[in-house]
């Protein structure tokens, strides 16, 4: 594959699940997949807990930032082929047009910037890192659309 696929994720305030989603997927699925994540009301700066422990994975933060989902419905965005949202707002919202005709799921995890846990994040970020392993080594070039599609949902569920 020569063009890496482009992956959304996206929740509400773009500033904790999604960065964290981008950011593994960065990691975990270059060259093969481009990691992209938005809000759909961003709250215009990354969660510092959030990239506290993206360091301390050893995950780059530089480019991190909250932004707009419109970034993405825009002449001249990338073209997705996927779209993940990653909180329950984001999911029942309706959602811009986006270019190309993306494959969508829902891979709802708990907000860890509400919780009182010390663990919580470090939770949340276990079980995106788990699912983004699972969709990495996904046979996306054999897959039928339909087997695709299931797989999303059950990557989520």
């Amino acid at each position: 594959m020569s063009t890496p696929l482009n992956v959304l994720f996206l929740c509400t305030g773009n500033s904790a699940r999604s960065i964290l989603a981008e950011a593994i997927l960065s990691r975990l699925g270059a060259p093969r997949f481009a990691a992209f994540s938005a809000g759909s009301r961003p709250k215009g700066a990354v969660h510092p807990d959030a990239l506290a422990l993206l360091r301390d994975f050893g995950l780059p933060t530089g480019g991190l930032r909250s932004k707009s989902w419109e970034e993405f419905a825009v002449p001249g965005a990338p073209k997705l082929d996927f779209v993940f949202t990653v909180c329950d707002n984001a999911a029942a919202e309706p959602c811009p047009i986006w270019p190309g005709q993306p494959v969508s799921a829902h891979w709802s995890a708990p907000d860890p910037s509400l919780s009182a846990d010390p663990q919580a994040w470090q939770a949340v970020y276990r079980l995106l890192e788990s699912r983004i392993m699972v969709f990495c080594a996904l046979p996306l070039d054999v897959i039928s659309a339909d087997a695709l599609q299931r797989k999303l949902h059950e990557i989520g569920a």
